[in-house]
């Protein structure tokens, strides 16, 4: 299918071949019929893209805290890898379109195959052919409302939820600052409220616009009308509401609102303008500033954006979704009239020279639609029948020729994959990229065109399916992990899976069914640091160790951005379980042995842990786990004392080794590598040669299941003894 995508680096925009998404549970596959282009969201994006990169970083003051962080924590290289990673991609346009339910996910009932909806989201209702969008951001069209008219419901309920955020009254007055797309929808929401609307513009076309579609006034900020005009309204006592829909970096639109606004009234901000409010003017009216978020109650949760997991009715009335079905009934009634607002309706196809007609100034627009070639008014087509498709079982094959090249498929293409393990294969002698599988077609694309894979596709079967296909490298969200690991090991596979392996304890030994199921042990996890060049050779340096030792391993794990999907512990687990895996595994690799109990503890009011764990031969180790120290804490810091000697790790940047010698490392900078490359030439050279996995199967269980027995020693606040890994 093809989807309208843009360079963030370059600033190039391209409609893309990628492959189709697949049509996930709660959820539907939607045929675009008609996209919208938002002219003041979507060509702020695209000027943005064309700035230089310091240009960018200034746009972006928030992006460049974020990349120093990583700096300090991760290095200057592994930091440039992710940042050019994200910049030199392809990301997506478009968030409000109209189409036709083309397929229909597990679980969803309201809507069948045929039926017209209009699709909201920058992540689901992007300018493409074919998307899939859950539940909650999706509303069936009424019945005989325009499929263009329909389009216009993701920017239709960004106006509606700044009005409810404004709370109008019936003979209230308004002002709304900026007449481009939403202000002309919030003009007319208002007038259809009962509310006397004065607009604010300097497009002598826009004022006039507004006065068609309902407002009672409208002029220049600069002019003395708009002031006389809202004197007139309200006896020179001043608006009850102000709407800023503006954008750019001009701070007139806040002085104004402060200006014209009534004693004790509502500033609402809908746009995205400079906010510098001048103290004084807000003080003395006791002005109630407020911001209005997007669609309504339920943007940014991912519970109920992606989850479906809607709002009481009874304690939130106006959701996302609400919104959206709200204003296609407007729309479909008559109380909102949109069809003035579409200046140009082009053809999908022609999608890059309309936006370069936009940004240089030739076209002039309030809205602009995308029409595409199998539209609405088309016949729909028939519902193909459901099948179920059977887990793909394939006993391994014959040892693979040495001269053959390794094909490896990755499913998932995120930061990691892309960051940390994706450059170190990509034009490795002897692998060749075969597929890449994701959830979502662009994350495909892009990882095809930038590392070189042959195939990008959503379907996951056929690559299992694929005896060509010599391993497969999962690397998705946690929750993901241990279904897809057994799904690969009976295809066959040898499984790269990265940590955690699995979240339960019912999830691991599904894992090792499929082993046994299968006969296929083929696996390894990604617990790369016992592969970092710096430790292997403090460890050496070490020498053998004859009694028991004593190790403390600090890790600074930090705080989360809000939202992050770390945070979502009922469905990807706790923190430790999805990381904890690697000092654990670091751990019992410096002391050669599994543990065999694991003792938990938590301070009170923190998510910090003290895991404690016992090895066969008296030795004990403290996985001090913290989320609370400060940035500037190195992240991890390992301390291994045993037979009158000492290993010190400080941070993978620098290691010594206490004997009747010191060692120290090198005092020049080095980027800390933490043993990824090294990790996936282990697993590569196993997968070529048939030797054995870089880690026995045995231990990575082991590690497993003391990453996930904290969890049960936390519940019974006692230690909890491992039984022997299979």
């Amino acid at each position: 299918m093809k989807q309208v995508v843009q360079n963030y680096k370059s600033g190039e925009l391209a409609v893309l071949d990628v492959p189709v998404p697949g049509c996930k549970p709660g959820g539907v596959l939607v045929r675009s019929s008609y996209s919208l282009i938002s002219t003041g969201t979507e060509l702020m994006k695209v000027s943005e893209a064309g700035m230089s990169m310091v240009g960018k970083a200034r746009s972006r003051p928030d992006q460049v805290a974020k990349v120093m962080q990583s700096v300090a924590t991760n290095g200057v290289p592994a930091t440039y890898r992710k940042v050019m990673g994200k910049l030199d991609s392809y990301t997506p346009l478009g968030y409000s379109l109209c189409g036709v339910v083309e397929q229909v996910g597990a679980g969803i009932d309201d809507v069948a195959v045929g039926d017209v909806v209009a699709c909201a989201g920058n992540e689901h209702a992007l300018h493409a052919e074919l998307n899939w969008v859950p539940k909650n951001l999706y509303a069936r069209v009424p019945e005989g409302l325009d499929p263009r008219y329909a389009a216009f419901g993701t920017v239709g309920s960004i106006a509606l939820q700044g009005v409810r955020r404004g709370e109008p009254h019936l003979g209230d007055v308004a002002l709304v600052i900026g007449l481009g797309l939403i202000g002309q929808l919030v003009v007319q929401l208002l007038a259809a409220s009962g509310v006397r609307v004065v607009g604010v513009d300097p497009d002598p076309a826009r004022c006039e616009l507004a006065g068609r579609l309902g407002a009672e006034a409208c002029g220049d900020p600069a002019s003395a009308a708009v002031e006389a005009a809202v004197a007139g309204l309200t006896e020179g006592h001043g608006v009850d509401q102000v709407y800023l829909a503006a954008g750019g970096d001009s701070n007139q639109p806040v002085e104004l609102a402060a200006r014209l606004c009534r004693d004790r009234g509502r500033v609402v901000d809908i746009g995205k303008c400079r906010l510098d409010l001048p103290w004084n003017a807000y003080y003395e009216k006791e002005l109630d500033v407020r911001f209005s978020r997007s669609y309504g109650p339920g943007r940014y949760d991912p519970e109920y954006e992606l989850q479906g997991r809607d709002y009481p009715i009874g304690y939130v009335r106006w959701t996302e979704r609400r919104n959206l079905a709200c204003f296609l009934d407007l729309v479909a009634r008559g109380r909102v009239d949109v069809a003035p607002l579409v200046s140009h309706v082009a053809d999908f196809d022609d999608a890059v020279e309309t936006y370069q007609r936009l940004k240089d100034g030739d076209l002039k627009a309030v809205a602009v639609l995308f029409r595409y070639a199998d539209r609405v008014d088309a016949a729909p087509a028939a519902e193909a029948p459901s099948v179920a498709v059977p887990t793909v079982r394939v006993q391994p094959g014959p040892p693979r020729p040495a001269t053959s090249p390794v094909r490896l498929a990755f499913v998932g293409a995120g930061t990691y994959a892309t960051s940390m393990l994706l450059p170190h294969l990509a034009g490795r002698d002897g692998v060749e990229l075969s597929t890449v599988v994701t959830t979502t077609a662009l994350s495909a694309a892009n990882a095809r065109r930038k590392f070189g894979f042959a195939e990008a596709t959503t379907d996951l079967d056929a690559v299992l399916g694929d005896r060509a296909v010599d391993a497969v490298l999962v690397v998705t969200r946690h929750s993901s992990h241990a279904e897809l690991t057994r799904r690969a090991l009976l295809a066959g596979k040898a499984v790269f899976v990265e940590k955690p392996l699995a979240l339960t304890e019912e999830e691991l030994a599904g894992v090792l069914a499929a082993v046994e199921e299968s006969g296929n042990d083929r696996i390894q996890v990604g617990f790369n640091r016992r592969f970092a060049p710096l430790l292997r050779e403090a460890r050496e340096r070490f020498g053998v160790r004859t009694g028991p030792a004593s190790v403390r391993y600090l890790v600074n794990a930090g705080r989360l951005d809000h939202g992050s999907w770390y945070l979502r512990g009922d469905t990807e687990g706790s923190r430790f379980a999805g990381e904890g895996g690697h000092f654990v595994d670091t751990v019992s690799w410096l002391l050669g042995a599994d543990p065999v109990s694991v003792y938990a503890t938590a301070p009170s009011g923190t998510e910090d842990l003290q895991v404690v764990l016992r090895y066969p031969d008296g030795s004990t180790a403290t996985v001090s786990y913290v989320t609370s120290g400060p940035a500037s804490l190195p992240k991890e810091t390992l301390d291994l004392v045993a037979d009158g000697k000492a290993l010190r790790l400080d941070d993978f940047v620098r290691a010594s080794v206490y004997t009747r010698k010191r060692w120290v490392s090198s005092r020049l900078p080095k980027a800390r590598d933490k043993g990824q490359e090294a990790e996936l030439a282990a697993f590569v050279k196993a997968v070529r040669t048939g030797g054995p996995m870089p880690v026995p199967l045995e231990s990575l269980a082991a590690t497993t299941a003391a990453t996930l027995a904290v969890r049960a020693s936390l519940a019974e606040g006692a230690p909890v003894t491992l039984a022997r890994a299979r």
